[in-house]
């Protein structure tokens, strides 16, 4: 039998991953394949296999789709997880969206450490794809459509069967006799992946028969010319952080291509694990702060972050609110010190402070006798002089004596006398902000 018949799909799971898989089964004809095919296999069963039902509750047959897929695990012997999930209706992506957002949302957070998530999307699967992104004016990486791997919580998620039409999903559960669910939502074209299936890519066959093999090849294209862009914006990244991984240096990042940079920025946000730029935000960085002057506080602020410009750099953050200025707290160090608003204070070292000292906010103003120095200094030159951002000094904790004397911000300036108490322990503060 040729390569696109019922043979295909076994020779296309040849390469098991060396790993636990899990597959995605929701009881349709093409995972259905898929997980007989695994279950036939003993290297799979070796390594650990399982499979995975999400239960979106979106159609009246939801719960019998369950139970199908429980009968159909108990027959081969495998364990089946059912996850209910709940779909936003009104997060104005659609219900195709929606469903498979909190799909993958339960996929990540379950996945065991190291697992494979085996998934059936075929090249007709991808062909869809690659329209969808290309009526929705996506670059190269939108282009390259699905992956054959990608990571997912803690493992990783595997499209094994990408290189195969349906037909020879279809073949194969014929040829084994396999029962399946038709979700019937499947034939309403008001969605945008069905109106595709059901009404433009036959359209295009009568033209051009081959169209869904030259759209998955298009994706592999544009997959590898995606991989050499993002080898140049590691490169330029890497040339613009400074010693802090949150922050960018302006003038590197004005030096680079707008089409590089704009990538970069992305790039810098998605490894802070920060949320995704809106689609204006690369331009609204680029007009309010790339050019900013050194002695601005501009900002841009979407979803709970914030990037800001000072100096040279830029900043990115979670937007958090400074500490309450009518906070106060009195700390022995025995125990880590909890701030307002995330974070904490820690005394490594040593078991206690001689005596309770007080955690307070700034207030202005405030002076502190640094080692080394005759006469006490402006908290705030001093602070200035390390390089601390405005905002950053808005959350610095200070602590003083009982007595009113400064000894603390953060865990950047001691004074000379608590420097020397901690000397003589050979102890430190940490401050987590």
């Amino acid at each position: 039998m040729s390569c696109s018949g019922a043979d295909a799909l076994p020779a296309a799971l040849a390469a098991l991953p060396a790993a636990p898989v899990c597959v995605g089964y929701s009881g349709g004809l093409d995972s259905s394949a898929l997980l007989h095919a695994l279950a036939a296999s003993p290297l799979a069963r070796a390594r650990g296999l399982r499979a995975w039902h999400v239960h979106h509750g979106l159609h009246p047959q939801a719960d019998g789709w369950a139970a199908h897929c429980a009968e159909v695990c108990a027959g081969y012997g495998l364990e089946l997880t059912v996850s209910r999930v709940s779909v936003a209706r009104d997060s104005g992506d659609g219900p195709e969206a929606a469903a498979r957002a909190a799909r993958h949302a339960a996929f990540a957070a379950g996945l065991g450490e190291g697992e494979a998530l085996a998934l059936a999307h075929h090249r007709d699967d991808q062909a869809e794809t690659v329209l969808l992104r290309l009526l929705r004016g996506s670059g190269p990486d939108g282009l390259a459509a699905m992956r054959e791997w990608r990571e997912c919580g803690r493992g990783r998620l595997w499209r094994p069967l990408l290189a195969l039409p349906r037909a020879a999903l279809e073949a194969y559960a014929q040829r084994h006799g396999l029962r399946w669910i038709d979700d019937p939502s499947n034939a309403e074209d008001r969605y945008d992946r069905n109106f595709l299936r059901q009404r433009v890519l036959p359209l295009l066959r009568e033209r051009w028969p081959q169209a869904p093999a030259a759209l998955a090849q298009s994706a592999r294209l544009q997959d590898d010319a995606a991989g050499l862009l993002e080898q140049g914006d590691a490169l330029a990244l890497a040339q613009a952080r400074s010693l802090d991984p949150h922050a960018l240096s302006r003038s590197a990042l004005r030096a680079l291509a707008p089409a590089r940079r704009a990538r970069v920025l992305r790039r810098w946000i998605a490894a802070l694990a920060l949320p995704p730029l809106p689609a204006q935000g690369v331009a609204r960085i680029e007009t309010e702060l790339l050019y900013a002057r050194a002695d601005a506080d501009a900002e841009f602020a979407w979803n709970g972050a914030r990037v800001r410009a000072w100096r040279d750099l830029l900043h990115a953050a979670p937007q958090r609110p400074p500490l309450p200025p009518d906070w106060r707290a009195d700390w022995d160090g025995a125990a880590p010190l909890a701030l307002p608003g995330g974070g904490r204070w820690r005394l490594h070292g040593t078991d206690r402070f001689d005596a309770a000292l007080r955690a307070h906010p700034r207030s202005g103003g405030e002076r502190i006798a640094l080692p080394g120095r005759a006469h006490r200094h402006s908290l705030k030159h001093a602070l200035q002089a390390l390089g601390v951002p405005p905002w950053e000094r808005e959350r610095l904790p200070l602590l003083s004596a009982a007595d009113g004397e400064l000894l603390a911000a953060g865990d950047l300036l001691y004074s000379a006398r608590l420097q020397a108490w901690l000397r003589e322990r050979a102890a430190r503060l940490e401050w987590e902000p």
